[in-house]
């Protein structure tokens, strides 16, 4: 296996078993740092499997030729890989404590932990960095509410801030947009891509094309645990390849660097 540190992501050839279900039978896929990346599929395409790859939370069958790689290493801690590559979980905004405040949402990312415990010991450094984060991410005013009392907006970017707390240098969102009103959809897309002009690499993994901003250069097709398409984004986000993707007759609207699909005929 070659050492690939300039890739966040380097997966070479796996097989992944969901309980019975094999997702995947030979998935290879690199992202280097600095490439803005879309992974577009639909439901059932393997994308819940895939981010729980790349959070260590599910492995692929041992054999050889194959392995899954993140900044060039294969094992990592949980800790160590947090403060490489930040994960914002569609899944973690339903599994999260209600009663924990914004400020310890934030902290709790310090241990990758769901909440804040009594053993947990965090230092001057960490609450200030906490509170530039939220400052930044414009939520000072929520940072004593609980989560259960935040709109689903409110929740997502103090989940964000949950990530950011290592400064990592690249990022992965999962569905980022998902149950947002069109404000909040907005914004929340504005402070993705303010992230990436700050230098952090985003990967999106989505279902929803208009999430993709004109920041992300490129995209990867997913389908039923195959890559499908692979290349640069106008390329990529096509009439046919979309039609081909979704199962359905599309057509393609471009607006200020942002896609849409409408349907076709």
């Amino acid at each position: 296996m070659a050492d690939s540190p300039s890739n966040i992501i380097d997966i070479h050839h796996v097989a992944v078993y969901r309980g019975d279900t094999q997702v995947f039978t030979d998935l290879s896929l690199e992202i280097p740092l600095g490439c803005h990346t879309a992974i577009l599929g639909p439901n059932g395409a393997g994308k819940s499997t895939l981010l729980k790859l790349l959070s260590q939370e599910l492995h692929p069958v041992h054999r050889d030729g194959s392995y899954v790689c993140l900044f060039g290493q294969e094992r990592w801690s949980v800790w160590a890989l947090r403060a490489r590559l930040g994960i914002v979980s569609h899944d973690l905004q339903h599994q999260y404590l209600e009663h924990v405040s914004g400020t310890d949402i934030v902290l709790s990312g310090r241990y990758a932990s769901i909440g804040v415990y009594k053993h947990q010991r965090f230092n001057e450094q960490d609450r200030l960095r906490a509170a530039k984060i939220i400052e930044e991410l414009g939520i000072t005013h929520l940072k004593d509410r609980m989560f259960s009392q935040m709109s689903t907006g409110e929740q997502r970017r103090f989940l964000l801030g949950r990530a950011l707390i290592h400064q990592p240098s690249a990022l992965i969102f999962d569905e980022p947009t998902s149950g947002l009103d069109l404000k909040a959809c907005l914004q929340y897309l504005d402070i993705v891509r303010n992230l990436m002009h700050q230098g952090k690499t985003i990967v999106l993994v989505t279902h929803h094309i208009h999430e993709i901003p004109p920041e992300v250069s490129r995209v990867v097709l997913l389908k039923r645990g195959r890559i499908i398409a692979d290349g640069q984004k106008p390329d990529i986000l096509t009439a046919t390849n979309l039609s081909e993707l979704f199962e359905t007759p599309l057509e393609v609207v471009q607006t200020n660097g942002f896609y849409q699909v409408m349907p076709g005929k």
